[in-house]
């Protein structure tokens, strides 16, 4: 965000209903390859403020002539609940369950960010390594339960409950987190 060039356009960012942050996925290949990476899923249903952070796993195999390693980080950003849904029910796979695109960019992108975009999902990534850019179609995307009965120190906690906001011990990291997501999601009041 702090390249304006380079940075979501925040008329995407204040429509988004879900916002995944998923830092250092590692893609990895030798004819075959691999990617997987963990991060958060935060939901914001129409008129509230973001969800607690739910655990999330990225992996994905690819065969064909590839060679090298790299890191990437990414953020999809969510335009609706559907997809949120499918991840939600079990492992949702980028492209197949729901159509994703490369995010419009920068200042002028802010425009075309309306209803011509057509994209479920939109994902935006900065690599680090030998591979170009990151390739998501076919990448599965799933809920890490393990991840979020540890975070939130309760047993069976399912994805639905941690984005209700509701009956949970919520660690001092979930608050730190929404308020820097809330600073570049919520827009600017009109003068």
């Amino acid at each position: 965000m702090a390249i304006p060039e380079k940075a979501i356009p925040p008329s995407l960012l204040h429509n988004a209903y879900g916002i995944a942050v998923i830092p250092a996925v590692i893609k990895a290949g030798l004819v075959v390859g691999g990617r997987y990476g963990w991060g958060v899923l935060v939901v914001r249903p129409k008129g509230s403020e973001w969800s607690n952070p739910c655990f999330v796993s990225l992996t994905g195999a690819s065969i064909g002539y590839q060679i090298g390693a790299q890191s990437t980080d990414v953020i999809l950003v969510f335009k609706s609940s559907k997809s949120i849904d499918g991840i939600v029910k079990g492992k949702f796979t980028l492209g197949a369950d729901a159509a994703i695109a490369a995010g419009p960019v920068g200042r002028q992108a802010a425009a075309a960010t309306d209803l011509q975009l057509k994209a479920e999902i939109y994902s935006y990534s900065r690599s680090r390594g030998l591979f170009a850019g990151v390739a998501l179609e076919g990448a599965a995307l799933q809920i890490d339960y393990k991840s979020n009965e540890a975070f939130y120190n309760k047993e069976g906690i399912t994805a639905r409950k941690i984005f209700s906001n509701e009956e949970i011990e919520v660690p001092a990291a979930t608050n730190e987190f929404k308020q820097v997501l809330a600073r570049f999601t919520v827009p600017a009041a009109k003068e």
